[in-house]
């Protein structure tokens, strides 16, 4: 973004700051005012993590003088103590959060601001944000350290036969065979997806000894919140014989759409359903005006569908140097314990 475009804030003298507001004041409300806006911003995803996580959502208003700037959306949780800020944070499911600013403001302003907001008026620890939008360059003129959150995307502006001829051919193979076998795809209602969906996940993680990062109450909880508003988009693949082999779920709005959770059965594979539902989505998404389809995190697989790496910063600071170091050990306890539960299930499995 180009900085000299931006409103004058020093010439105004005093810097913006973030004032809360009314969750459900601005979030939908006032949709058309926020072009940056994304799935992870609306009034229904921020319930979906806050029942989920057990925190409190904050929706604040960066403002100077008189004039809105934009906003800030997270949640607030305590963890061991520690009352924590996140926009968003590990283990929610939530890829991005982070800010809504007016066209023209550098994004680096609403991080500055965000550390006092959260320092002292939250009452928090720490906090981390990830924002699509946001650079390291930001970060750096702050002097905030950061990490990064890896994903893929599509460019979904490109014509249908350019996106799938930028597949690997194998991959174009795998959709070929699933269509010319009989392999349907149709767009799901709620009734017993979550659970469909779930037991094909465990499935999955069944076969690498694990046991999946959410329990299904997580993925009634999207399906209850997200699925009235037209902005999840629940997939089915059936086999030649109309069995239900592989479910995949893709929330989307404005610009971006995201693949969140495929999952399908090892008995199933042989009909390559995934590549299937994956194409579907992408289409899909497209004719509805998404710009990009982002596939939700890492994974070199994704490749395959000729996609284009990304990595988006994730900005952290906390009150004390020692939270910072807290926060990489709870993560490799949670990684230990999953692999834990996954090898205590293969017990019982086989007992």
């Amino acid at each position: 973004m180009n900085e000299s475009s931006a409103p004058s804030i020093a010439a105004r003298g005093r810097a913006p700051e973030f004032h809360p507001i009314q969750l459900c004041e601005h979030l939908d409300g006032a949709a058309a005012a926020w072009p940056d806006r994304m799935i992870y911003h609306s009034e229904e995803w921020v319930r979906f993590v806050a029942e989920t996580q057990g925190a409190t959502p904050v929706c604040a208003e960066l403002r100077e003088g008189g004039g809105v700037l934009g906003r800030v959306i997270g949640l607030v949780f305590t963890r061991f103590g520690v009352r924590i800020f996140g926009s968003p944070f590990a283990g929610w499911t939530t890829l991005y959060m982070g800010f809504n600013l007016r066209p023209g403001v550098p994004r680096w302003r609403g991080l500055e601001a965000l550390r006092g907001f959260v320092f002292k008026d939250l009452g928090c620890l720490y906090y981390e944000i990830v924002d699509r939008h946001l650079t390291v360059e930001d970060g750096r003129r702050l002097g905030l350290p950061n990490g990064h959150v890896e994903s893929y995307e599509t460019d979904l502006t490109q014509s249908e036969d350019a996106i799938f001829g930028a597949m690997e051919s194998a991959c174009r193979r795998c959709i070929r065979k699933a269509e010319k076998s009989g392999v349907t795809i149709e767009e799901a209602g709620e009734d017993g997806f979550a659970e469909e969906y779930y037991g094909q996940l465990k499935d999955v993680f069944g076969k690498q000894g694990l046991v999946p990062t959410y329990d299904v109450d997580r993925v009634r909880a999207l399906i209850r919140h997200l699925h009235p508003t037209g902005r999840l988009l629940l997939l089915r693949a059936r086999d030649p014989d109309g069995k239900g082999i592989a479910t995949g779920i893709y929330p989307g709005m404005n610009d971006v759409a995201q693949f969140w959770g495929n999952a399908s059965l090892r008995s199933g594979q042989q009909w390559r359903p995934n590549e299937a539902l994956h194409w579907h989505a992408m289409r899909y998404w497209k004719s509805r005006g998404a710009r990009v389809f982002d596939w939700g995190g890492g994974g070199t697989y994704k490749e395959k569908y000729g996609c284009r790496r990304i990595l988006v910063p994730r900005f952290y600071e906390a009150r004390y140097p020692i939270l910072g170091r807290l926060r990489d050990a709870a993560q490799n306890l949670v990684y230990g314990r999953q692999r834990l539960l996954g090898w205590l299930h293969s017990v019982r499995s086989d007992t």
